[in-house]
Order: structure tokens, then sequence, then C-alpha cells
């Protein structure tokens, strides 16, 4: 259970680069919201992948190499369904494409990025 919550606690600091990232590249510099949205999603992948490697999972000493193709193969998932799911809240929905972000990730959060991460890139053996 320590596992789980040092997890959400990664999650929150890459999702915090994420939406700022996100909300800076949007409001001041005027991009358009999924390019905002995208750029934001790796810069938070980046972090997210640092902590969980060296912190949550205590994976740091072992080989990097395939950790990070099995982490690129999910995160890449993860990129897909955000993207997606954030141009549908967002243009038929008419949510606010921070709100739809936040919507999205809190659910990718807690299912498929903590059960991939711990199962598929980081498994305990």
């Amino acid at each position: 259970m320590i596992t789980f919550f040092k997890a959400q606690a990664s999650s929150l600091a890459a999702s915090a680069t994420d939406f700022f990232i996100t909300a800076l590249t949007v409001s001041v510099f005027g991009w358009w919201y999924l390019t905002g949205s995208i750029i934001g999603t790796v810069s938070g992948g980046i972090i997210n992948f640092y902590i969980n490697r060296n912190w949550v999972f205590n994976a740091g000493l072992k080989k990097v190499y395939p950790q990070m193709i099995r982490y690129v193969l999910v995160w890449v998932g993860n990129l897909l369904l955000v993207t997606i799911f954030v141009y549908l809240l967002t243009h038929f929905f008419n949510y606010n494409y921070l709100l739809s972000k936040i919507a999205v990730s809190i659910v990718m959060g807690l299912s498929y990025n903590y059960y991939m991460q711990k199962q598929f890139i980081f498994p305990v053996k």
C-alpha cells in the first residue's frame, strides 16, 4: 500500500509539471490546447519516470534501457488516451481544456498508469 501512495505522490509531481507546461503553452504562448497538452504530457512523463524508477519502485539499480522501452510503450498508450479524452471532453462537451486534462489525468493515474508501471515497467522479481 505504501508503494501505491508513493506512486500517487509521484503522479502529483508529474501532473503539476504537466499542467503547468500545458497552461503555459496555451495561455501564455497561445498554442492550441492539444499541442500544449501533448507537450505537458511529455514533460510530466519524464518527471514521472525518473521519480518512479528511483523512489517509488526502487528500480534505480536495474538496467535503465529495458525500463525506458517499457515506459515509452506504456506512455504512448497514456498519451493517446489522454489526448483523445481531452479532445472529446473539450471539443464535444465544451469543458475547459484544463478541467478536461485534470479529470482524464486522475482516472488514468489511478488505473492504467499505476497498474502498468507496477506490473510491466518496474516489476518486483
